[in-house]
Parts: C-alpha cells; structure tokens; sequence
C-alpha cells in the first residue's frame, strides 16, 4: 500500500512503530504483530526521496491509484 499526504511518513511511522519490534509501543501494528526485526511484517519509509525510490522498487505506475475524497478541499482547502 502506498499512502500520500501531509504528514504521512511522520504519523504511518508512528502508527507502524519503532523498527525493532521489541521496542515498539503496544498497540503499532509491530508491537502487536511483530516479534523480530529480521522477520518484519511492514515497512514505513524513513524520508520523502526514500518514499519515491521505494515505490518506484515495489510498484508499477498501473498499480498506484490517485483518489479525491469529497472532504478533502474541507479539510485542505483545495478548491
């Protein structure tokens, strides 16, 4: 999965949890599913250049999807 948007590598870091498992808060997807970092079940990008290269590595440009929800000019203020 590829997420985009303000903050996304920040907070999906978060959400995911600290690379070694054992030292990820209760509650990440790697505190709760993930036992060692040899054996990982997910990965976050660490910087936005990183982001582009790794998705360049994992996907096809047929396979990236671009979507709008309705509440997004709301939410940024994009007309």
């Amino acid at each position: 999965m590829v997420w985009e948007g303000e903050g996304v590598i920040k907070y999906g870091r978060k959400l995911i949890g600290a690379t070694d498992p054992q030292k990820s808060e209760p509650g990440t997807i790697r505190g709760d599913l993930a036992v060692v970092v040899g054996r990982n079940i997910i990965h976050g990008s660490d910087g936005p250049e990183t982001a582009k290269e790794e998705v360049n590595l994992w996907f096809k440009p047929e396979e990236l999807v671009n979507y709008t929800g309705n509440s997004e000019k709301w939410i940024y203020g994009v007309n």
